[in-house]
């Protein structure tokens, strides 16, 4: 059943964040995209879709940034792409406009907006006049790059074999903006401050999917 944009929005809350959300990611949902999201509900034209599409546009322009050189804009906009992309989902689920099509081009753009953030951290570093060498930041850079990447695939690839992983993980897309996001804006004070970044996402996503692989190893059962 659709949400009637005269009505207020439910007040059991259970339309700002989904089962798989997890500290911050949450924390984002239910105190800034929350605020929001109930205001739109007002216009009937809009569609959840949109809202994806232009989360998803935003975080790209913040990748751009970043790769120019400027890299306190690059993370505030990266901040408003992730409290947007909460908020596509929520509408969806005030409106009741849910489906299947929209879950799906959630998440093939959220990649985009994933690639053009790494590609632009990794640009920015190397365009620092006293940075590290360009083989570590290209190493880290690769490493960031197919352990985000690889979290997400995994996920879907244990779902659709029937592999438990266990809790959602804290290296999600949420938490990897975030981190993105307060080290770009950190840069205005100190400009070295994204490498942090690079070497947490380096690290950490990577250290998930290892864990992963290990729990997946124990599913000896044939396909």
């Amino acid at each position: 059943m659709k949400h009637n944009p005269d009505e207020p929005a439910p007040l059991n809350g259970e339309w700002k964040t989904k089962p798989s959300d997890r500290f911050i990611l949450k924390w984002i949902k239910v105190n800034l995209s929350a605020r929001i999201t109930p205001r739109l509900v007002a216009f009937p034209w809009l569609r959840p879709w949109m809202l994806t599409v232009l989360s998803s546009t935003i975080g790209v322009f913040a990748g751009v940034l970043f790769a120019l050189g400027w890299g306190f804009a690059a993370g505030l906009f990266a901040a408003i792409a992730q409290v947007l992309d909460g908020v596509d989902g929520q509408f969806s689920r005030l409106t009741g406009r849910q489906s299947r099509g929209g879950a799906f081009l959630d998440s093939v753009l959220d990649r985009y907006f994933d690639a053009a953030i790494m590609i632009g951290l990794v640009v920015y570093l190397l365009r620092l006049p006293e940075g590290w060498p360009p083989e570590v930041v290209l190493g880290l850079g690769f490493l960031a790059f197919a352990g985000s990447g690889l979290i997400s695939y995994t996920s879907a690839r244990a779902e659709s074999l029937g592999i438990s992983l266990g809790n959602p993980t804290l290296a999600s897309k949420g938490t990897r903006t975030s981190v993105v996001s307060l080290c770009a804006m950190a840069s205005l004070f100190l400009p070295a401050a994204p490498m942090l970044a690079l070497v947490y996402l380096a690290v950490h996503p990577n250290w998930v999917v290892l864990r992963r692989i290990v729990v997946a190893h124990g599913y000896t059962d044939p396909l």
